[in-house]
C-alpha cells in the first residue's frame, strides 16, 4: 500500500483479507499490526465479464448454491487484476481499487 502509485494501471498479484458486506468489497492487509481502515484497503471490484469459475469446474465464484454464494468473507486470499487510483471505491474512501480481477486463490 506505500507504493501503491507505482502499480496504478497495470496488473498485480496481492494478497490479504478479503472483507464484504453490505457496501463493502475490499482487501486489507493481513497483518495484526497493521491499520485495516478503509484509507489503508484496495476496494475490490468484480466484473461481470469475468466470472471466476472455480479450477476444474463449472462452478462460478458467484453463483448461489446450498444456500449461500461461495464465501470469501473475513478469509486470506491471493487476487489477480489491475490497479486503478482513481477508483476509490464505495463512497469514495479507498485509495484505490483492484478491477478486472482474474484470479483469486482462497
Amino acid at each position: 500500500m506505500d507504493s501503491l502509485a507505482t502499480y496504478d494501471q497495470r496488473y498485480v498479484e496481492i494478497s490479504g483479507v478479503y472483507e464484504e458486506d453490505k457496501g463493502l468489497s475490499a482487501l486489507v492487509n493481513d497483518s495484526l499490526m497493521v491499520d485495516h481502515s478503509s484509507k489503508n484497503a484496495l476496494w475490490v471490484d468484480f466484473s461481470q465479464d469475468c466470472p471466476l469459475y472455480l479450477s476444474g469446474t463449472h462452478t462460478g465464484l458467484f453463483e448461489y448454491s446450498d444456500g449461500g454464494f461461495t464465501m470469501m468473507k473475513d478469509k486470506a486470499i491471493t487476487i489477480r487484476g489491475k490497479i486503478d487510483l482513481h477508483n476509490k471505491g464505495h463512497l469514495k474512501q479507498y485509495k484505490g481499487a483492484i478491477e478486472r480481477v482474474s484470479f483469486i486463490k482462497l
